[in-house]
């Protein structure tokens, strides 16, 4: 019988006991069964069907995908291939797509649904599925714009997008924040957050009530983001994510953090912080 018949019959099999079958299926197979039908396409590409597959992969104990930066020792190496995923157990790596050849990125510490966030100080960040290898790329966002309009190589310190996702809507927000009054900006801190419903940043009022430490990663904890304050006493303030408000819920358990002398890190329930 040939795959044109094949696809034109009606599976004998009622829908949702299809659909349990495509929670177990790898997302390379489901990325070939889009094509069979307009309610497998539907059913794949619907926003509860990712949880639905983590879940399923949660208790299954099915590989993690763990993304990894191939690169030869030499950063100015124009050959390097720096996108690449692997997975945990296997010597297979998948290319990332990218907008460019050759380009390094910075990947968010936190990751959501399969979903990563990688981002670049002055060229536009991305957020990639690496199984499925869909993305969307995110336009510049107004200080990756304006530190261009500048000069590319303006004397400011390097800030990394934050990457979260709203616990209530399940929606995945990546955030920037920074210390603005080197730029020339009215307050301490600002901060934007990108909307994937008009595809563009905006701003966040009032930011973040303390300035804070640049080049460490927020953290993502139980819908909140996380971050260090440049304060005489350091502290941790707190961006939610649904609410989109600031707060400082701790001080520090120590009195001061000086950069790249303390990492921050998440378990499921808790921010934590340790030395390097």
């Amino acid at each position: 019988m040939s795959r044109k018949s094949c696809l034109g019959m009606e599976s004998p099999l009622p829908h949702h006991v299809v659909e349990l079958i495509m929670e177990k299926l790898p997302a390379k197979s489901l990325l070939r069964f889009k094509a069979v039908s307009k309610q497998w396409r539907s059913t794949i590409e619907s926003p509860s069907f990712p949880e639905k597959k983590l879940k399923h992969r949660q208790q299954s104990g099915d590989p993690d995908v763990l993304m990894a930066c191939v690169r030869p020792n030499d950063l100015k190496d124009r050959d390097m291939q720096s996108l690449r995923i692997r997975v945990l157990g296997s010597s297979s790596l998948v290319k990332i797509p990218c907008k460019g050849n050759n380009m390094l990125y910075l990947a968010c510490i936190s990751s959501f649904d399969g979903l990563v966030c990688l981002h670049d100080t002055l060229k536009p960040a991305f957020v990639v599925n690496p199984t499925t290898r869909c993305h969307r790329t995110l336009p510049l966002s107004k200080l990756q714009q304006l530190r261009i309009d500048l000069d590319y190589n303006l004397s400011y310190g390097m800030y990394k997008i934050g990457f979260g996702k709203d616990k209530f809507t399940g929606t995945c927000k990546p955030v920037w924040l920074y210390n603005s009054s080197e730029l020339g900006l009215e307050n301490d801190t600002t901060c934007e957050v990108f909307d994937f419903t008009t595809s563009s940043w905006r701003y966040v009022t009032p930011a973040a009530p303390y300035r804070v430490i640049g080049n460490l990663d927020s953290v993502y904890v139980d819908g909140s983001l996380h971050w260090f304050t440049e304060c005489k006493e350091t502290k941790v303030v707190s961006f939610d994510l649904h609410t989109e408000s600031f707060q400082v819920v701790s001080k520090a358990p120590f009195a001061i953090v000086r950069r790249f002398d303390v990492l921050m890190c998440a378990t499921w329930t808790t921010a934590c912080a340790y030395p390097r």
